[in-house]
């Protein structure tokens, strides 16, 4: 299972785990929401994306949970409905003296860049027609300039790309949010805990994110929770500091999407503490690993896996990847305590991946039976 955290967001990963929730401080409870995103919308953007020869991402998604009310989405969802091809749609630009590229239009279907300069808007206005839209369908949705230069925050959507690389389950999950997310806190500290239950599935996760502000007016943190076993979804969420404001599982994707809000603006380079936990219901496959991203430096990460005393590994170990997909290093074995559980502890954690792997083994008590 993976778990979305950067200094701004976690992404555990722990095989065959799975995810659940509800509230926080009030013990309210909140009930995990699917209806942003249904099966049925995520397949029509599987078919979309199909349709156009593209790859299905963020924008499809938002889209579908939306209805198409952004740029991308209404783009996307008009060249579905006229059936029209990137390619054509570059063609019937140009016999009109308008060149903008295939790759041009894919950025802006896909939301990683919008039109800003004269010819651009233009061609928007130009696209209206040939998409058979009424004018400013478009036009009216495009947002402010996207900001350049110095002003654009550090350690955002492209720090965010280097470790998940395009197209990932979280910039999926998150939709348009991605682009965005998360840049107004960064982590300093970050203490996850797993546990797996008898049968050597995910049990249970819970988090304590210390988050610095690194704007005033900074007053919510996004997390994304991704799951390998589709049969493991979230049964409850509990927030103990903060307040859960957004809990959305994407059965499609695996992930648990959380938004949860610091109850107050924060000060530039002020800090707040959130913490969640979720609870999962059993998968079909014991987890073997869990790992947690990060974007930008954590001044302390801890890692702490519990496991069920009859359902206990014969070799965990610790390793790092650059990033998501990439060959693990540094690895090294850890010892099981008398506790069950293994722990690691990173000081001045470097952006990547950050994972603790196990094997059960042919024994049994402590030397690795294999559950299930």
């Amino acid at each position: 299972m993976s778990s979305d955290t950067d200094t701004d967001v976690t992404l555990p990963e722990v095989t065959g785990g799975g995810a659940s929730g509800s509230t926080g401080p009030d013990t309210t409870e909140a009930r995990v929401a699917e209806a942003q995103v249904t099966e049925a919308q995520v397949t029509e953007a599987h078919a979309t994306a199909a349709r156009t020869g593209e790859a299905i991402t963020t924008s499809a998604l938002h889209a579908a949970a939306t209805g198409a009310d952004t740029f991308p989405g209404a783009l996307r969802e008009a060249l579905n409905r006229r059936g029209l091809s990137l390619e054509r749609v570059s063609e019937r630009l140009r016999v009109r003296g308008i060149t903008i590229s295939q790759a041009t239009l894919s950025s802006w279907q896909r939301g990683r860049s919008q039109p800003e300069r004269a010819r651009s808007l233009r061609a928007v206005e130009v696209l209206e027609e040939i998409l058979e839209l009424p004018a400013g369908a478009l036009r009216s949705l495009l947002g402010p300039r996207r900001p350049r230069g110095r002003i654009t925050p550090p350690g955002a959507e492209g720090a965010a790309l280097q470790i998940l690389g395009e197209d990932s389950v979280v910039e999926k999950a998150l939709g348009a949010r991605f682009r965005h997310f998360n840049q107004e806190t960064s982590s300093l500290m970050v203490h996850d805990i797993v546990r797996m239950g008898e049968s050597g599935t995910l049990s249970a996760i819970s988090t304590t994110n210390v988050l610095r502000a690194s704007r005033a007016g900074a007053d919510r943190a996004i997390f994304v929770l991704s799951f390998d076993d589709e049969a493991a979804e979230p049964v409850d969420i509990r927030v103990s500091c903060g307040r859960l404001a957004e809990a959305t599982y994407l059965k499609g994707l695996k992930s648990l999407v959380l938004e949860i809000h610091f109850g107050r603006e924060l000060a530039k380079l002020d800090t707040t503490v959130v913490s969640y936990a979720v609870e999962v219901s059993p998968s079909e496959t014991p987890a073997t690993h869990y790992e947690r991203w990060s974007r930008t430096n954590l001044h302390e990460y801890l890692q702490q896996v519990f496991f069920h005393p009859g359902a206990l590994p014969s070799d965990c170990h610790r390793y790092v990847r650059e990033k998501v997909g990439a060959p693990p290093r540094a690895r090294r074995r850890i010892p099981l305590s008398e506790s069950h559980d293994v722990h690691v502890l990173t000081s001045r954690c470097k952006p990547g991946v950050h994972g603790v792997a196990w094997d059960y083994g042919t024994g049994t008590d402590g030397t690795g039976d294999r559950p299930g």
